[in-house]
């Protein structure tokens, strides 16, 4: 059971990074912001998004919750959706530490993650959306460990 969910977390991130770098020769217009920060729901997160060039971005996340801590950092490839000014969609691989207190069996965790999403910059406003999904494969103990598929966000940042 255990092989078979590292097998398509395997098989997620390997399909993940193959899409990035066959879609990185398509030309691409510059970000509509630079950095922006903000909340995440599903689990509540701090985030931050910071575009490091046109195309490419590294989100980091702070959850922090009633079972513990988890932090990820994340690296997005931004594609524009003809026709739709401000909206984006983005694809990319990522990884996490997490703790969890004793009162949830306790313990430390380590995973790879993933994230699909939407992403739109209002034009008159310092506000950025997005609303992705984000599956992961976790390596810890007890119930923390294996793929879970259930994560997914809204986030609202406001942009610098």
């Amino acid at each position: 059971m255990i092989k078979r969910k590292f097998l398509f977390a395997s098989v997620f991130l390997m399909l993940s990074v193959t899409c990035v770098n066959a879609q990185q020769s398509k030309s691409f217009h510059s970000s509509s912001y630079n950095t922006a920060i903000g909340i995440k729901f599903y689990p509540g997160a701090l985030t931050v998004k910071h575009f490091v060039n046109e195309h490419a971005a590294l989100e980091g996340l702070a959850y922090f919750w009633n079972k513990g801590f988890r932090v990820t950092g994340l690296y997005e490839i931004h594609y524009d959706i003809a026709g739709a000014e401000g909206l984006k969609w983005y694809i990319g691989p990522g990884a996490h530490l997490g703790g969890y207190s004793d009162k949830y069996g306790g313990g430390f965790s380590i995973g790879i993650d993933g994230v699909l999403g939407l992403d739109y910059k209002f034009a008159a406003a310092p506000i950025n959306l997005s609303l992705d999904w984000q599956p992961y494969f976790e390596f810890g103990s007890g119930d923390y460990n294996g793929f879970n598929g259930s994560w997914a966000g809204l986030g609202i940042r406001y942009t610098l």
